[in-house]
């Protein structure tokens, strides 16, 4: 097996037992199957604070849950020893995050919602959390749906990957790990880079004017083309403008992209409140799943790709 095949050794998956939870568990059993990864499913039962729960309420909810979770492991149809299931309460995206660290998981798997507007002011999204804080990728996988409502499936593989950049380490961090998923899936690969508009720091200096300058993101863009190239895979490049999560969406739309790869900083507290982040922001809309990298687990001799330029 080739460093791009141990890249996904154990996955975590985090359900709520939701439709676009059940949807996200197509994405856990073709991922398991390419990288004949170790599964498993955890649901959290959400308690915050204080909040006194009767033990012979929280006792039947966890027999319902434990119930619920050995059905997921039977429509996941993989091998028994491959599924450990197991209920926990207490603060979702903490616990999730808490689970990947005991388990030593690669990749953690879960749906989301997609809320926008007041909504997610109102309810947030524990994918948004568990992203922030997450020992490891975070592939979310929103509930999207035809015209006619009904469910999109899967792809029968990832055919079309794209990974946005903005030339920062974490961008090309997540496109190194965006190249081992592509060689893995056969994929093509398109990488994208949004010429934001100017913007001024708080120092009212211009704010890394080289990177929206057109010729040097061309120059950079088809440098990281050919090195991937070397890399036996099939590349495109497209740059464009605008507000980079909004360009993105529109993109992967058009391009009926399978899967988003991105970089996130991680960002939290008020650096989160000031800046925000475009990979939240592409998870809430993006036509398909969104594979958010902040670190990734290095396999065992494994050689680093030599994308800094």
């Amino acid at each position: 097996m080739g460093n791009e095949r141990s890249l996904i050794r154990r996955i975590l998956f985090a359900t709520d037992f939701s439709t676009c939870a059940q949807h996200a568990e197509q994405y856990v059993a073709f991922l398991a199957n390419v990288y004949e990864s170790e599964v498993h499913v955890v649901h959290v039962l959400e308690i915050y604070g204080e909040i006194y729960v009767p033990a012979i309420l929280l006792e039947e909810r966890q027999r319902d849950t434990a119930e619920q979770l050995a059905e997921v492991a039977r429509r996941l149809t993989l091998p028994a020893d491959a599924v450990v299931h197991q209920p926990i309460a207490g603060i979702p995206s903490r616990l999730i995050c808490a689970a990947a660290m005991m388990h030593d998981a690669d990749l953690i798997v879960l749906g989301t919602h997609g809320r926008t507007g007041l909504e997610h002011i109102l309810l947030g999204s524990t994918a948004e959390r568990v992203l922030t804080i997450a020992p490891c990728p975070v592939l979310t996988v929103r509930e999207a749906k035809s015209s006619e409502g009904q469910l999109h499936r899967m792809p029968k593989n990832f055919e079309q990957v794209v990974v946005p950049v903005d030339f920062s380490d974490c961008s090309l961090d997540a496109l190194e790990y965006g190249i081992q998923i592509a060689k893995a899936m056969r994929a093509r690969l398109t990488v994208v880079h949004v010429l934001e508009p100017v913007t001024y720091g708080l120092d009212c200096m211009l704010a890394h004017a080289a990177e929206r300058d057109p010729k040097f993101a061309k120059e950079r863009m088809q440098a990281l083309a050919s090195r991937i190239r070397t890399y036996g895979l099939v590349v495109g490049e497209t740059i464009g403008g605008g507000l980079p999560a909004d360009s993105i969406v529109e993109w992967a739309r058009d391009a009926k992209c399978d899967l988003i790869i991105m970089g996130t900083h991680g960002r939290r507290g008020i650096s989160h409140l000031l800046k925000g982040s475009v990979a939240e922001a592409v998870l809430r809309r993006a036509p398909c799943p969104v594979l958010a990298v902040k670190r990734f687990k290095v396999p065992p001799g494994y050689q680093p790709l030599k994308l800094r330029l």
